[in-house]
């Protein structure tokens, strides 16, 4: 029985250990966890069921930050808005050549796709050439497009955000995570932007031969996740960021995650908002059973 009790005693002890590295993680963030509560590691979030419009977690959920490629669900809406041919040629040119950290792409100059591919590019695999070429031959071309941008921020009730490139390169691309919750519901309303951003891989002809990518999100390949539109982003002012829209247990579900901490933290902290969202959900069907 002594050993029994000991073993017990030692089994305890084991979980708490585990329990108190999240919540250690989430501190370093400033934020107090509760039992309650999801652990997770993104500095700041916001889960909305769209279900019913409430809230089911916030954390610094009004201040405004660096967002990184989550731009390009903006730049997408512009386009959109614009009315602009899908089919039209656009040749990437010098212009499209960004500099900086992180202003990598896989598209050479010179290359010509349409402007549905480089939408599609822009969304699913975060091409930085692609959204620039977009801004760029949009009318009145880059300044232009800047200014619908944040007119577009401005009419989703995006009152805290600010942008200043179509790529999100920049860390004066701001916004908090309410207003990227406005920007995901608005994305998930255009049938092209929740086909290109859920896309698991897609290739465009370069030259002789057709050039292959992937998405940014490892979970649209995830059949346990129904996810209706998608955007990462990382620049290392932003840290990692992901917002999407996912079906959870016949919910919709906006989640906003901004400076997650770690390469595949982002992920991890969707996956631990599902499982904390599905075992509300089944303990508040177990009460309703009772």
């Amino acid at each position: 029985m002594k050993l029994g009790r000991q073993l017990q005693l030692a089994a305890w002890a084991c979980v708490a250990l585990m329990c108190s590295i999240p919540a250690a993680e989430a501190r370093s963030h400033g934020a107090r966890v509760r039992s309650d509560e999801p652990n997770l590691r993104s500095s700041a979030v916001l889960v909305l069921d769209q279900t019913n419009s409430s809230v089911l977690y916030s954390r610094r959920a009004d201040v405004a930050a660096p967002i990184a490629s989550i731009t390009k669900l903006v730049t997408a809406l512009v386009v959109a808005d614009a009315g602009l041919p899908l089919d039209e040629p656009i040749q990437l040119t010098s212009e499209d050549r960004i500099l900086g950290k992180g202003a990598s792409s896989r598209l050479t100059l010179g290359t010509t796709l349409t402007r549905g591919d480089l939408i599609h590019l822009a969304l699913m695999s975060s091409e930085n050439r692609a959204a620039h070429a977009l801004g760029r031959n949009y009318p009145g071309g880059l300044p232009a497009f800047v200014r619908a941008m944040n007119a577009k921020a401005q009419s989703l009730g995006m009152t805290s955000s600010h942008f200043v490139d179509p790529a999100g390169l920049s860390s004066d691309n701001v916004a908090s995570a309410e207003d990227l919750s406005k920007l995901v519901l608005a994305a998930a309303a255009n049938p092209t932007i929740r086909e290109f951003s859920t896309d698991p891989g897609y290739a465009v002809p370069v030259g002789r031969r057709k050039l292959e990518f992937r998405n940014t999100n490892a979970l649209v390949s995830n059949p346990n996740w129904d996810i209706i539109v998608q955007k990462t982003g990382y620049i290392r002012e932003a840290g990692r960021c992901l917002v999407m829209q996912a079906k959870i247990q016949d919910r919709s579900v906006v989640i906003v995650l901004m400076n997650s901490v770690g390469k595949n933290t982002r992920v991890a902290d969707a996956v631990r908002v599902r499982r904390w969202m599905e075992s509300r959900l089944n303990i508040t069907a177990r009460n309703d059973r009772v």
